[in-house]
């Protein structure tokens, strides 16, 4: 028994230590994961504030938790998820997460990010999720030739305005 679990450790060590090697490795090289600005591009006040108005996109709430039963910090506050689907050349506009931290996953097609952070746009495809929050602003484009669908899960304080908040 004990040399059959002895056997069966060596491959699955050989595994963990290759995974660990090249976990070490990207690290090393300071490249970026998919979704994410490359090290060597990001900045503060990077990109100049993009489109302001939103273009063939489509922005329901699924569902909003109100917060206020968790104590006076949360007063106003709600607990959002959203689907946004944005079509070929639309346009989530330009906005801040100062006040409005998020995740987003990409569920379809494939979005480009205009982040204030990053010198470059931003990727992000089916299965990519970002977060959002800080001295963040962004806007992001559908440049290509199917619909994006990604699902917003953020925390809309009484400080954010709600009808600004894409």
């Amino acid at each position: 028994m004990t040399s059959m679990m002895t056997a069966t450790r060596k491959p699955l060590r050989a595994l963990m230590a290759l995974g660990l090697l090249a976990g070490a490795s990207m690290i090393y090289t300071g490249s970026a994961f998919a979704g994410e600005c490359p090290a060597d591009q990001v900045a503060d006040n990077a990109m100049e504030a993009g489109a302001t108005a939103p273009k063939d996109v489509t922005d329901d709430v699924i569902s909003a938790i109100d917060l206020s039963s968790k104590g006076d910090a949360w007063k106003g506050s709600q607990l959002r998820m959203r689907k946004l689907v944005v079509q070929p050349g639309g346009v989530v506009p330009w906005h801040s997460h100062e006040a409005r931290p998020a995740n987003i996953l990409i569920t379809e097609g494939a979005i480009t990010e205009y982040r204030s952070t990053c010198k470059v746009p931003i990727e992000h495809v089916a299965g990519d999720v970002t977060a959002e929050f800080g001295q963040l602003a962004h806007w992001w484009k559908n440049n290509g030739s199917v619909p994006a669908v990604l699902y917003s899960a953020d925390i809309l304080s009484p400080e954010a305005d709600a009808s600004g908040s894409m």
